[in-house]
């Protein structure tokens, strides 16, 4: 009996003294908890394998399988979708706050000013050597600040016109109308006589072309309008130079045109979704579409036109579409989010909706090839591709100014002349503005 309590207490002893050992021991480190804010406006994306179509529905499903394979943090990735015209409140006015911008997907002509805040950081660190080979050069140059990448390529789209078909037959002008899925170019002469045939003969309460000054929306697609009598737009430095006989004269053709009866009534009062749903109900001739956009329309009655030029071989515009990284102050949800960005990149499936456009990545663009909407059409017309930002910060507060402007224009507050100078000083103090409070992240 005695020798059994002798073992009895020993174990006893040996269990207190293990106990004690495993207290003394360091616990196991818990990951930290990440709350990932992901934003994305409205866009649209594509994948032939898929029914997915909406970028927020992309951004839920890849955040979701980010953060089950993700071990470096527990993390939930919130997404969340803004409208264009809130776009200030959702990026620059939530900095500091619950709800700041982790990952923003959208087109650089809005992230390029982003980049000047500071906040956005260069993505180098997490670019491999295959990724910098694989992304066409062209998406590179329009992602990166002196030689820093600020922001990940995913996918291009080019800005052209298109036209309804139908009511150019209607109207006779059968003969400008051209192949399926030919981007056309219409020389001065032409844009003239389809237009004036066009007022004279469509239906009451019908017009010849769009034009929208309400709002911000339309300043891409206005400030090409005003390179159809030659200007350049830019001058060497990249400021505004809207202020010559050239750009005057296309300011001047906007106030003819618009007296001529080529532009929807109240047109000063109106946005660009008010022209598209004009082309959507057949009151609309001539409007503006992207890559995007034209996949959804019926090619048997929509054409396809650059933007005037003096020379006749029109304009069109590019945007790249991508990923930018914000630093919030908060080192695991900085590296969670340039986590999911690399994820995202390494993932196949994720990197075919960039089909919506042409993909950035060259594997991608050869992987699904056969589903790129008119890819050798805008392949070959961005020949004919301008630069409408020239990568000037405060893009935001050009836009705030230029489309004012356009609309004094339109309803003869201010002349083409005072116009062009009003332009000209208003969007270079912004750009400047922009240059004076520009800081990059290191």
């Amino acid at each position: 009996m005695k020798k059994s309590k002798r073992v009895l207490a020993g174990g006893w002893i040996l269990a207190v003294a293990l106990g004690m050992l495993a207290g003394c021991a360091p616990k196991k480190m818990e990951n930290p908890q990440v709350t990932l804010t992901v934003k994305v406006p409205p866009l649209t994306v594509a994948n032939a394998d898929t029914e997915i179509t909406d970028a927020y529905d992309l951004l839920l499903q890849a955040g979701q399988e980010f953060a089950e394979q993700y071990t470096d943090a527990d993390v939930t990735v919130n997404v969340i979708k803004f409208a264009y015209t809130e776009e200030n409140d959702y990026i620059t006015g939530c900095f500091d706050k619950e709800d700041a911008t982790d990952v923003l997907l959208e087109g650089y002509f809005n992230m390029a000013g982003y980049i000047h805040t500071g906040r956005v950081v260069p993505l180098d660190d997490i670019i491999t050597d295959a990724m910098r080979s694989d992304i066409d050069a062209a998406s590179w140059r329009m992602s990166q600040v002196n030689g820093k990448t600020y922001m990940l390529p995913y996918y291009s789209l080019q800005n052209t016109l298109c036209f309804n078909k139908e009511l150019f037959r209607q109207c006779g002008l059968d003969k400008y109308i051209g192949a399926e899925c030919e981007i056309q170019s219409w020389t001065s002469e032409e844009w003239e006589n389809i237009l004036s045939t066009l007022a004279e003969k469509l239906p009451e309460m019908s017009y010849p072309m769009m034009m929208y000054a309400k709002n911000d929306q339309g300043d891409t697609h206005i400030m090409t309008l005003l390179r159809s009598q030659g200007s350049q737009f830019f001058d060497e430095n990249g400021r505004f130079h809207i202020n010559t006989p050239e750009g005057i004269a296309a300011l001047q053709w906007l106030v003819d045109s618009y007296k001529k009866g080529y532009f929807p009534v109240g047109c000063e009062n109106m946005e660009i979704i008010d022209c598209n749903d004009l082309f959507l109900n057949n009151q609309l001739a001539i409007h503006m579409t992207n890559s995007a956009t034209a996949v959804n329309m019926d090619l048997d009655k929509t054409g396809f036109v650059n933007f005037p030029s003096r020379d006749g071989d029109g304009y069109n515009t590019s945007f790249v579409t991508g990923f930018e990284v914000f630093d919030n102050g908060d080192a695991a949800k900085l590296q969670a989010a340039k986590a999911f960005v690399s994820y995202f990149y390494g993932d196949e499936e994720l990197m075919n909706y960039a089909q919506i456009g042409i993909p950035a990545s060259k594997a991608t663009a050869e992987r699904v090839s056969q589903h790129i909407f008119m890819k050798e059409a805008y392949t070959a017309n961005s020949a004919n591709t301008v630069d409408f930002t020239a990568n000037n910060p405060n893009w935001r507060g050009v836009r705030d100014v230029f489309y004012t402007h356009i609309r004094e224009l339109l309803t003869e507050t201010k002349t083409p002349v005072e116009a062009a100078a009003a332009i000209d000083e208003d969007c270079n103090t912004a750009i400047e503005e922009g240059w004076a409070n520009s800081r990059l992240h290191e």
